[in-house]
């Protein structure tokens, strides 16, 4: 047996790997990763639509690199992904910064510089395309400060600048270059705050990282509004391989205690709906959201539900990591677990939905409606046996009693369900009253109640159904007047 070397030639390699799937923004956050893994603290994205030509540049404070390094970054395969990484390393495949670059240009250059020292190297594909060579161009002292924004990178101790020009696949088709770039500018803003919001807030254990666009600061957008009213549930940790998967569980506030910007930070124009379900962190950086990986179907009453996933990338080879970081699947050995949390934090969004974040005193309790099965499915009837509803028809004679219960079937035959369902799932605040109207108004018929029954026994039985009845058990002041009154 013998062996004939092949080494693969360049400009269709180079080619084809253009066409692997990044979007700009997978794109743009791939190049934030190696600045990660360089230890910057900085990165400074900046686009140039307005210019004669067109660029992109990303200038971070990083270690730098000597020129073995650059050199290395810049071939393709730098590294094997069975080699064993740093465990902060964000890299894969040695892939990631030809590839996501070259995805969106057709020209890559990369500057570097640690102390005195700068190093600069450039792949233009239409140079290797004319010479059929893997031919990295290694640019001299003239070319590198011919280099757009080369002389931030010249007043930092050490750092990298890479600037991606002839930008065909990101404007490709465009009327107008400038009103292109400005829209996919806010496109990647809004990609980068998420898929690095934890770095960006300085979580504990990481580098806090500040990410700017033509100088504009981005702000972290946290999926899980830790520090409003999320429900923190629990911690757990999944062993798998000797390593630790951690899964953290999360209840989002009810939507009505949230505000327009937090609603459309979370779900944009799609919704909450959208974006429930699983959110898979990869040494903190988000790889996958807004996906059960069919264990659950997303609905309305669990669109309040979010799981963080914390892998290591030492468990890359389970998750079945792709080359863009932008797909990850559980594998077998923890998905029981992960389908036993499902279920309970789904049930908890249920009900968070259902009783619209109020307090819940008791299931047996007296409710304003019952749900009932019906042959075709179940159907909604005001509770016959709620407190009111008694003490009103206990004041009416007969004639009266048969239009107020007629009265009542009319109003439960003709619920406007359909345009409920529109409103809620175009997250419409239903319910325009504010929590203290509503509160007044309840106190109001509690105290109405109490006034019309002057036997003590009778009183107290009254009070001990009231704290178990809707509204008065959802309200804290409304339960201490009734016990109040009950110890009297």
């Amino acid at each position: 047996m013998k062996y004939e070397n092949m080494p693969p030639y360049a400009p269709v390699l180079m080619e084809s790997t253009r066409a692997i799937g990044y979007n700009l923004e997978a794109a743009v956050a791939d190049i934030v990763d190696n600045s990660i893994a360089a230890m910057a603290s900085e990165v400074n994205i900046f686009f140039s639509p307005y210019d004669a030509v067109p660029y992109v540049t990303f200038l971070d404070d990083g270690v730098g690199m000597n020129e073995t390094e650059i050199n290395n970054a810049m071939r393709y395969g730098s590294k094997s992904s069975l080699d064993e990484r740093d465990r902060t390393d964000l890299g894969r495949f040695g892939l990631g910064l030809k590839t996501a670059s070259l995805s969106q240009c057709r020209s890559l250059t990369v500057i570097s510089k640690q102390n005195t020292r700068v190093e600069g190297r450039k792949w233009d594909l239409d140079s290797v395309y004319t010479s059929g060579e893997w031919s990295l161009i290694v640019l001299d002292e003239s070319d590198i400060k011919s280099i757009p924004q080369y002389k931030q990178l010249e007043s930092f101790s050490h750092g990298t600048l890479i600037i991606w020009e002839k930008l065909d696949r990101m404007l490709e088709g465009a009327a107008s270059p400038e009103k292109l770039m400005n829209k996919k500018i806010d496109d990647v803003r809004e990609h980068l705050a998420l898929v690095f919001h934890r770095y960006i807030s300085g979580e504990s254990g990481i580098q806090k990282l500040k990410i700017s666009i033509n100088n504009f600061e981005i702000k972290a957008k946290d999926p899980f509004l830790i520090g409003r009213s999320t429900v923190f549930q629990h911690d757990e940790k999944l062993s798998i391989e000797g390593e630790q998967v951690l899964v953290s569980a999360y209840m989002l506030p009810h939507i009505s205690k949230m505000t327009r910007a937090e609603k459309e930070a979370l779900g944009g124009s799609e919704g909450l709906t959208k974006n429930q379900g699983f959110y898979v962190y990869r040494n903190k950086r988000l790889l996958v959201w807004g996906t059960w990986f069919r264990m659950h179907r997303k609905d309305e009453l669990s669109k309040l539900a979010r799981i963080r996933v914390d892998i290591p990338n030492s468990l890359d080879h389970l998750w079945t990591l792709d080359i863009r970081k932008s797909t990850a699947v559980p594998p077998d050995v923890i998905k029981r677990n992960l389908e036993r949390i499902v279920e309970r934090i789904s049930n908890g969004s249920k009900r968070a939905w259902t009783f619209r974040g109020k307090r819940e005193i008791s299931d047996q309790g007296c409710h304003l409606w019952n749900k009932e099965q019906a042959r075709e499915g179940v159907q909604y009837v005001l509770n016959r046996d709620h407190v009111f509803l008694k003490m009103l028809s206990e004041s009416l004679d007969s004639d009266q009693k048969h239009i107020l219960f007629s009265y009542l079937k009319l109003v439960e035959g003709n619920l406007p369900l359909n345009q409920l369902y529109v409103d809620l799932n175009n997250e419409e605040r239903v319910n325009v009253r504010k929590e203290k109207d509503a509160e007044a108004e309840a106190m109001d018929f509690a105290k109405i109640i109490l006034e019309n029954i002057k036997d003590s026994s009778s009183r107290k039985e009254q009070i001990q159904l009231m704290l178990q009845t809707d509204p008065f058990c959802n309200y804290k002041s409304i339960v201490e007047m009734l016990t109040m009154e009950y110890e009297l």
